[in-house]
């Protein structure tokens, strides 16, 4: 469409659209990446605009005069969401925060609780039946705009054209300002690239292929999507694209197919990025950009199956509690989609969320993981709706537990140079037993590499894993599920109690190198159940006792051949070289565990109905004895 052909009325520079700003009124700004700069500069440096309230989400232009005296005396800026560009003006005070929820933000402009005079936007220039497309920043655009007696438009030819609820028609736009320039480019420096990278192996384990995503704002989450690149048919809902996305699009990881909600789209409400990223999604049908009180609404989040919600936080305390938007006294960021997303994800059908965040900032010297929050510091997402966490030293499972499990859950991912404190805090709190041990000091990356996953013929899959201190209440709630007869022939007698005491004591002496326990564990709905436990400790200096026991519902199925092939494995890493093992005479299947892997084992049968067996890992009969078995770990 011609624009001076059909409505020439409307087209004025930028220098004259503000003027009909009146002095007093209350404006709203487009958001972000698709704020109009021309305008606002326009605006600005026009100085008969006087005592003008504005109403954005993310600021940006705004940060180039907000040190100026004059600026603060005319305009008072209202933010949904502190930017990186508008911190430090948060820091000394120079605007005021507005602390709400993304999906109810057009609800305030709706009902005229927030009233509006003039917006703002930036658009495309319109296609030959008049409709411009608001592109990057539809979120609460749309209502800001709608609610808004005055409307106009910067026409940037560099606006991209999205699929969705943002076309306008240029009949709904009282002035137009054609002005081409770069939009706002949003890149995000990359920041501890090591921490990110761990992170980022924790979180590849908890998405599946087939997964919807959302993920928040912040530049940790940003930099975790391209370690997600083995991934296979991702599916997008989310409130903003940033460049992190690009590759996944580019590689064919995202395809949305398997999403049973808006299938083959990427659902968002804006885009923060790059011009490279802006070109992709130019008049693209996967994009489908949505209103934000419909694409951050819990309850059209929970459509998606399998939605996963990725976001990050500032501290965490021991009980679950999160903060986001402020540190202490001093605003950060903003509540923004966290919330949302957090309660979607737990409607959603097998969905969860994640809360990842490094375990430590200022250099390491504090701790993000604290007793409690610091004073004045906000609670976006409150303990109930936690799920998990993960920092680089591993993953904390909270929704549905206790305050006791969420500490030792916690202290187990902190920084190992602050788990001691932690725990000696929370003893101080009641959260804990006084005799809790705390977790070991080690960097347990390592463990990683422990990892193993088995495939039962019923179809399911025992995930195996090194025992953690988190693990006390699922073993106690594992050895109490046995039957009495299978708890005898583990401990020799029949055993009635299984003591925290005791399960304490078997977690703080896996050390993980002389001394083992491995955990098999079968998922139950959302959470895992554990089904198995071996372990091994050392007997001499290149000898390790070795005993396990399997539930008895899978019993029969590989799993504890399968057990002591991976505590070998291990075992030999730490410069042992063979096991030894005491069973009871009766306890026949055992006995045939050990002389399937050992044929050649040496057997001593005692006078009181025990057998002890001596099992040699290089015995060149044992070696030459073995049947290679595709369902075995490789020991070497």
């Amino acid at each position: 469409m011609d624009l001076k052909a059909y409505c020439p009325e409307k087209l004025l520079s930028s220098e004259k659209a503000v003027k009909k700003i009146k002095n007093g009124s209350r404006v709203f700004i487009g958001t972000g990446c698709g704020e109009p700069q021309q305008l606002i500069r326009s605006m600005v440096e026009d100085e008969s605009v006087q005592d003008i309230v504005v109403y954005q989400m993310l600021s940006s232009t705004f940060s180039q005069y907000i040190d100026d005296p004059y600026f603060t005396s005319r305009f008072s800026l209202k933010l949904f969401f502190i930017s990186l560009h508008m911190r430090q003006a948060a820091f000394e005070g120079k605007i005021d925060y507005i602390p709400a929820y993304l999906s109810q933000i057009p609800e305030l402009f709706n009902t005229r609780q927030i009233g509006l005079d003039v917006a703002l936007i930036q658009v495309s220039p319109p296609d030959r039946y008049g409709y411009c497309s608001l592109g990057i920043s539809v979120d609460i655009t749309v209502s800001g705009m709608t609610n808004a007696p005055l409307v106009i438009a910067q026409v940037n030819p560099r606006m991209p054209r999205t699929w969705g609820d943002g076309f306008v028609h240029v009949d709904d736009i009282d002035y137009l300002v054609q002005f081409e320039e770069p939009l706002v480019s949003a890149l995000p420096e990359a920041k501890n690239k090591e921490i990110v990278e761990r992170i980022s192996q924790y979180i590849n384990q908890l998405v599946d292929d087939g997964s919807t995503l959302q993920v928040g704002f912040g530049h940790l989450p940003n930099f975790i999507l391209p370690h997600l690149n083995g991934k296979k048919d991702l599916g997008i809902h989310t409130q903003v694209i940033t460049d992190g996305f690009l590759p996944l699009f580019e590689q064919g990881v995202v395809t949305n197919k398997k999403k049973n909600y808006l299938p083959n789209r990427v659902v968002a409400s804006l885009c923060m990025g790059s011009d490279q990223l802006y070109q992709f999604m130019d008049n693209n049908p996967m994009f489908y950009f949505r209103v934000a009180d419909f694409v951050n609404d819990p309850n059209i989040i929970a459509k998606n199956d399998h939605l996963i919600s990725i976001s990050s936080a500032l501290e965490i305390d021991l009980t679950g509690q999160i903060c986001t938007d402020s540190k202490g006294y001093i605003f950060y960021s903003g509540i923004g989609d966290q919330v949302d997303f957090i309660r979607g994800s737990k409607m959603s059908r097998n969905g969860f969320s994640i809360i990842a965040l490094p375990s430590t900032a200022q250099g390491g010297k504090v701790s993000r993981i604290v007793p409690h929050l610091s004073e004045g510091a906000g609670v976006a997402t409150t303990r109930g709706d936690v799920d998990i966490v993960v920092t680089e030293y591993g993953i904390a499972e909270l929704h549905g537990k206790g305050i006791y499990q969420r500490v030792m859950e916690l202290a187990q991912i902190a920084h190992p140079k602050f788990r001691e404190w932690l725990i000696e805090e929370a003893k101080k709190r009641h959260y804990i037993f006084g005799d809790q041990i705390p977790p070991s000091k080690q960097d347990l990356m390592f463990l990683e590499d422990y990892k193993d996953y088995l495939d039962l013929e019923s179809g399911k899959t025992v995930e195996f894993r090194p025992l953690l201190p988190s693990d006390e209440f699922a073993t106690r709630n594992f050895y109490y599920s046995l039957q009495e007869s299978t708890v005898f022939y583990r401990f020799f007698y029949r055993r009635k109690i299984f003591s925290r005491e005791m399960l304490q004591k078997q977690w703080a002496s896996v050390d993980y190198h002389q001394n083992m326990t491995i955990i098999g564990m079968i998922q139950r709905g959302k959470h895992r159940e554990i089904i198995a436990i071996g372990s091994y400790g050392q007997m001499e200096d290149e000898v390790a006792e070795v005993a396990f026991v399997v539930k008895e519902e899978y019993q029969g199925q590989g799993i504890g051949s399968y057990m002591l092939a991976l505590l070998e494995k291990i075992a030999r890493e730490n410069k042992y070289t063979a096991f030894t093992a005491t069973v009871l005479s009766e306890n026949k299947a055992m006995v045939h565990v050990f002389e399937k892997r050992y044929p050649h084992a040496k057997i001593k049968r005692g006078y009181s109905g025990e057998v002890d067996i001596h099992m040699p890992f290089d015995s060149p009969e044992n070696q030459a004895g073995r049947k290679k078995d595709k369902n075995q770990p490789d020991p070497e």
